[in-house]
């Protein structure tokens, strides 16, 4: 049976979709270890949550990362680039990604931030570095359509009826 979103705008599984959220100014709290730590701009904690998200994303700063490749999120200046207590754009380029799986949540998925997900979609770059690791190896990242980020999704092919 085919996999399509039912709570917004329809995605299927092999969708090739454009993402794009705009720059958006944030703070970084802190860098430790292999992160900066942002503020996120649009968090709102959720206050019923059974985690104690903090209002911060971890951006990673090693550009050769797996985990810096996955993301769809990144900051200007660079994560590299940042120190504690400046502040940066962060935001998402146009890129295409793929989607690999579609994930329904029943009870909303607690994260520990609102709104609560319902549905995710698990998505890879349509250019990933290595090819096509990220279908082979069951890779991938989640990512939240309904999400209090301001993205936007065009659909760029669809593959089958």
């Amino acid at each position: 049976m085919e996999k399509t979103v039912t709570d917004g705008p329809e995605h299927r599984v092999g969708d090739i979709l454009r993402v794009t959220c705009p720059w958006t100014p944030a703070k970084v709290a802190r860098v430790a270890g292999r992160y900066a730590f942002i503020v996120w701009p649009w968090a709102e904690i959720d206050p019923d949550s059974r985690y104690r998200w903090d209002g911060q994303v971890a951006m990673p700063t090693d550009p050769d990362s797996l985990e810096w490749w996955q993301g769809v999120f990144h900051t200007e200046p660079k994560p590299w680039e940042l120190s504690a207590g400046d502040t940066c754009l962060v935001g998402v380029p146009e890129t295409l990604i793929r989607v690999l799986d579609i994930e329904s949540h029943d009870p909303p998925a607690d994260r520990g931030r609102l709104p609560r997900p319902r549905t995710t979609l698990v998505v890879a770059h349509v250019d990933q570095p290595d090819g096509t690791w990220a279908e082979e190896e069951g890779q991938g990242f989640v990512i939240d359509p309904h999400a209090s980020e301001p993205l936007t999704f065009e659909l760029i092919s669809r593959a089958g009826p």
